[in-house]
């Protein structure tokens, strides 16, 4: 915790910030579009504004249940939301102007329940107790470090599109737009001022995608090449499909499939700006879809949904939003999707099951019980990479890939001329 110190606020923006809480937890809304539309009302913000506003918004749905239990209680009207704006400026080290809207919230009051709900590792990390529960018993000690990860900022990380540009190109050429960034891995860029990014004429050009470092590792997992014929069957909008063509240096056969199609048509517009011209969506509006791709496969993607708990520090609203109940069936879905989708890997083909979950239930113990099941007695588990959010400071994933079997190979039949045989 910082030093105490005063702040600047502006009536306008702490009341920007409460109507988008009041939307995310008394309406349902998803956080990131919330965000979205309540920075879009003003256009007289500027862009330091408008930082300020996303960054409280985020870190109070990050922190809820902490700032919740230190008032004494979950916000149900306006002026109980105006003390929680209160409580997360003094917990992190500010004085708070002295308004009526703050009336309610007393530094010493605040700073006493603050040292109180840190004993509560649940509470102290902001997490509902059935996740911190489930946490240990599928992570155990490794479940602590990794929740605390997860309560970080994410990092900005964009991928370079290597189709059109180079890393150090698009470095450069950000930098004249005074976007700094640092260079990460083959592809990856960390940006470091994270201002007007989408409105750069180099995102418009489709020289770059926003994508995080973890995530970015599933496609160079797939081992994919040019010419290759490859599914991503759970492709959503696209950003790893996007990431494959680039891979296959847009020459192959590159089927982008998933049950919404609107989110289809999102990847189409994505890969035009992009310059990948070798995906070819197909919703999958019934079992057909699947059967007609039977033993013709080179790489099938996976990418199954999930609970998303890797992702919680770039969509903090989803733990709030997730039940053991959902877990329950995201769990049976991952299984039925990876035993019917897998007949479409040829022999000698490979699968790659993913996931955004730190949860073993999601992850390893769904891979061992398709290798046990018949669907996947031709199958063989090749390589597989778990990633904590506390390992390099980006999102948790898993990943598997699965060979399956060649077809054994025939002895030709003897050819019979006469009484000899050749």
């Amino acid at each position: 915790m910082s030093k105490e110190s005063s702040i600047s606020l502006f009536p306008p923006h702490i009341w920007a910030i409460v109507e988008a809480l009041q939307a995310i937890f008394h309406d349902g809304a998803y956080a990131d579009k919330v965000i979205e539309r309540v920075l879009k009302a003003d256009k007289r913000r500027g862009a330091g504004d408008r930082a300020f506003i996303a960054e409280n918004i985020y870190e109070i749905v990050r922190w809820y249940r902490l700032l919740y239990t230190i008032r004494g209680g979950q916000a149900r009207k306006e002026e109980d939301w105006w003390e929680i704006v209160g409580i997360r400026f003094i917990i992190t080290g500010h004085t708070l102007p002295e308004w009526k809207e703050f009336r309610r919230v007393h530094h010493e009051k605040v700073m006493k329940g603050y040292r109180e709900a840190r004993a509560n590792r649940s509470i102290a990390e902001s997490i509902p107790e059935w996740i911190d529960i489930m946490g240990m018993q599928e992570l155990g000690d490794v479940w602590p470090a990794t929740i605390r990860a997860l309560n970080q900022p994410a990092k900005a990380i964009i991928r370079t599109n290597t189709l059109k540009t180079t890393p150090d190109e698009l470095q450069a050429r950000l930098a004249t737009d005074g976007i700094k960034t640092e260079r990460l891995g083959a592809e990856g860029l960390w940006v470091q001022e994270h201002r007007s990014l989408f409105r750069t004429d180099a995102f418009q050009q489709g020289l770059f995608e926003m994508q995080d470092f973890s995530s970015q590792q599933v496609a160079h997992f797939c081992e994919v090449g040019p010419g290759m014929r490859v599914v991503d069957a759970c492709a959503g909008a696209g950003g790893k499909t996007l990431h494959l063509a680039t891979l296959m240096q847009n020459k192959g056969q590159l089927i982008a499939m998933d049950t919404e199609a609107w989110k289809l048509a999102e990847l189409k517009k994505r890969a035009k700006r992009n310059g990948v011209h070798i995906v070819d969506p197909r919703p999958i509006e019934s079992t057909k879809a699947i059967k007609r791709l039977y033993d013709s496969v080179d790489r099938l993607l996976l990418d199954v949904p999930c609970s998303g708990l890797g992702v919680l520090r770039r969509n903090p609203d989803a733990k709030w939003k997730l039940s053991k109940d959902f877990i329950a069936r995201v769990k049976v879905m991952q299984q039925d999707i990876i035993q019917r989708y897998a007949r479409m890997v040829k022999p000698g083909g490979k699968l790659i099951y993913a996931t955004c979950s730190v949860l073993p239930g999601e992850n390893q113990d769904q891979v061992a019980a398709f290798l046990a099941s018949e669907a996947g007695q031709s199958f063989r588990l090749e390589a597989e990479r778990v990633i904590l959010p506390q390992d390099d400071g980006f999102d948790g994933f898993f990943m598997a890939r699965l060979v399956r079997a060649e077809l054994p190979k025939t002895t030709p039949a003897a050819e019979v001329i006469g009484d000899a045989e050749i």
